[in-house]
């Protein structure tokens, strides 16, 4: 299906409300990994839409999941609802052609609710262990997601005519991809492909509170344009987020943010001002720590986020405790989301057959084993 001929479905009732995990829960990878898991079934039932994880390869501190198709295979058998998605998949240090099989098997498993995102970012000292120079990542990209989309179009791929099975055309039409750049996004556009943005993107344009949205905004512009005809704008729009009950516990989790956010700023290219007060760092780093009411005044700011039409808030770089982070999430679906136009209303179901069921026994054993 070409692009200009495919139609993206935008949720009946507002945006989507997603929930992003880096798996950095303080804790051995195992134990990271049955947190990630207890979150991802709490935002099930408390109603959001999405879930999605991150894939980085090496550094424990940067992001606990190299292997994010594994992971959200696990994921599907333990939920029923939720969409489950990468954000993102480093195409350059993947064979493009065993992603696309991997991703129609775990969307063939989880019923259809499995989105692929993707993009060229990653470490730069993650590339060399691969065999690429990372200058070279923006090349190996475009090559990669070629073959990529190739394969989820149904091409054939071998003499024979073999192709990609199972077949997973729908991926396609639900394809996601990063940029920092207009330029990029004019290239995401024009393929038809959902605009995924991140909440680490430095700043370029505007200032003060607004800094970031006005920076993705020139991005949506460049996005909006290019697309084809008849289809839909996907905006996938991230922030970092923690919802408190209590003012009082928000500087000690401010404090915590700032410092796990100071490390890896300047070699994102963030400029931090000389003397720079908390109150400037927290914007700088997209630090969104408060009570429902003080969270609901700040997003309303946030022009971009209160027009994507995927809204996915994730506690990186504070990285709560883990019964902090449920309470979050609790307060961002009863509380939040609601004043920034998502409905828990009934959805537009997710195409596809039924994931196959557990054996709730086995699973529970499972779970029962790493706590």
């Amino acid at each position: 299906m070409t692009a200009d001929a495919r139609t993206h479905r935008v949720p009946p009732v507002g945006p989507r409300l997603g929930f992003f995990t880096r798996v950095l829960d303080a804790a051995p990878p195992a134990e990271r990994y049955r947190l990630a898991l207890e979150q991802i079934r709490t935002a099930e039932r408390l109603g959001f839409d999405s879930a999605w994880v991150a894939q980085h390869h090496f550094h424990e501190d940067e992001g606990g999941l190299p292997s994010p198709l594994v992971f959200l295979a696990h994921a599907a058998a333990q939920t029923r609802s939720i969409v489950l998605g990468t954000s993102i998949v480093t195409l350059p240090l993947e064979e493009p052609l065993r992603v696309a099989e991997d991703a129609a098997v775990v969307s063939l498993l989880s019923g259809g609710r499995f989105e692929l995102g993707v993009g060229s970012g990653g470490t730069p000292s993650s590339f060399p262990p691969f065999g690429h120079d990372p200058k070279e990542r923006g090349a190996i990209y475009g090559r990669h997601l070629a073959r990529l989309q190739e394969a989820l179009r149904g091409d054939a791929l071998t003499a024979d005519g073999g192709r990609l099975y199972p077949a997973a055309p729908r991926l396609l039409d639900t394809l996601w991809q990063a940029t920092f750049s207009p330029e990029g996004a004019a290239r995401i556009g024009a393929s038809g492909s959902g605009l995924m943005l991140s909440k680490s993107q430095p700043h370029t344009a505007g200032s003060g509170a607004t800094a970031l949205a006005d920076t993705q905004r020139l991005v949506i512009d460049a996005y909006e344009a290019a697309l084809p005809e008849g289809v839909a704008a996907r905006t996938f729009a991230s922030r970092g987020l923690v919802v408190v009950d209590d003012e009082a516990d928000v500087p000690a989790l401010l404090a915590r943010g700032i410092e796990r956010s100071l490390p890896a700023a300047r070699p994102m290219g963030i400029a931090i001002p000389d003397g720079a007060s908390d109150e400037q760092l927290r914007i700088l780093f997209d630090l969104h720590i408060g009570t429902p009411e003080q969270i609901i005044e700040e997003l309303a700011q946030d022009h971009v986020l209160t027009s994507a039409t995927d809204i996915v808030f994730q506690s990186h770089p504070v990285d709560p405790p883990h019964e902090v982070l449920l309470r979050s999430l609790e307060l961002i679906a009863t509380r939040v989301a609601p004043a920034l136009g998502w409905s828990r209303a009934a959805r537009e179901p997710v195409e596809g057959p039924d994931p196959l069921d557990a054996d709730d026994a086995i699973l529970t054993l499972a779970e029962e084993t790493h706590v």
